[in-house]
Protein backbone atom coordinates (compact mmCIF):
# COMPACT_ATOMS: atom_id res chain seq x y z
CA UNK A 1 0.00 0.00 0.00
CA UNK A 2 1.11 3.68 -0.69
CA UNK A 3 1.08 6.14 1.49
CA UNK A 4 1.11 10.01 1.34
CA UNK A 5 1.46 12.66 4.18
CA UNK A 6 -0.91 15.38 3.40
CA UNK A 7 -0.96 17.01 6.65
CA UNK A 8 -0.48 20.89 6.09
CA UNK A 9 -1.97 21.32 2.59
CA UNK A 10 -4.48 22.96 2.23
CA UNK A 11 -7.49 22.80 -0.72
CA UNK A 12 -6.86 21.79 -3.63
CA UNK A 13 -3.64 20.11 -3.19
CA UNK A 14 -4.14 17.09 -1.49
CA UNK A 15 -6.82 16.38 -3.96
CA UNK A 16 -4.17 17.32 -6.67
CA UNK A 17 -1.23 15.11 -4.94
CA UNK A 18 -3.80 12.36 -4.43
CA UNK A 19 -5.07 11.97 -8.31
CA UNK A 20 -1.29 11.89 -9.23
CA UNK A 21 -0.12 9.34 -6.57
CA UNK A 22 -3.25 7.28 -7.72
CA UNK A 23 -1.74 6.95 -11.41
CA UNK A 24 1.12 5.96 -10.29
CA UNK A 25 -0.29 2.39 -8.52
CA UNK A 26 -1.52 -0.74 -10.76
CA UNK A 27 -5.48 -1.02 -10.64
CA UNK A 28 -6.75 -2.62 -7.55
CA UNK A 29 -4.07 -1.52 -5.11
CA UNK A 30 -4.60 0.66 -2.60
CA UNK A 31 -3.62 4.18 -1.67
CA UNK A 32 -3.75 5.22 2.19
CA UNK A 33 -3.32 9.04 3.30
CA UNK A 34 -3.57 11.33 5.73
CA UNK A 35 -4.19 14.89 5.92
CA UNK A 36 -4.95 17.68 8.41
CA UNK A 37 -7.43 19.88 5.95
CA UNK A 38 -10.85 18.82 7.33
CA UNK A 39 -11.78 19.73 3.45
CA UNK A 40 -11.35 16.37 2.68
CA UNK A 41 -14.29 14.95 4.18
CA UNK A 42 -15.88 16.18 1.62
CA UNK A 43 -13.51 16.28 -1.03
CA UNK A 44 -12.31 12.80 -1.28
CA UNK A 45 -15.86 10.71 -1.60
CA UNK A 46 -17.03 13.90 -4.54
CA UNK A 47 -13.56 13.40 -6.37
CA UNK A 48 -13.91 9.41 -5.74
CA UNK A 49 -17.26 9.81 -7.54
CA UNK A 50 -16.35 11.83 -10.00
CA UNK A 51 -12.54 9.66 -11.16
CA UNK A 52 -14.63 6.22 -10.44
CA UNK A 53 -12.36 4.90 -7.84
CA UNK A 54 -13.09 3.18 -5.08
CA UNK A 55 -12.88 4.83 -1.28
CA UNK A 56 -12.63 2.17 1.09
CA UNK A 57 -12.38 4.04 4.31
CA UNK A 58 -12.35 8.06 5.32
CA UNK A 59 -11.92 8.23 8.89
CA UNK A 60 -11.40 11.42 11.48
CA UNK A 61 -8.28 10.42 14.17
CA UNK A 62 -7.99 13.43 16.99
CA UNK A 63 -7.07 16.20 14.25
CA UNK A 64 -6.15 14.05 11.29
CA UNK A 65 -8.02 12.79 8.58
CA UNK A 66 -7.15 9.25 7.21
CA UNK A 67 -8.51 7.41 4.08
CA UNK A 68 -7.63 4.66 1.74
CA UNK A 69 -8.46 4.64 -2.10
CA UNK A 70 -8.71 1.93 -4.14
CA UNK A 71 -7.49 2.35 -7.90
CA UNK A 72 -10.55 1.13 -10.11
CA UNK A 73 -9.01 1.99 -13.19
Amino acid sequence: MTTLDLKGLLCPMPIVKMAKAIKEIEIGQTLEAVASDPGVMADVPAWCRSTGNELVSLDKVEKEFRFVVRRAK
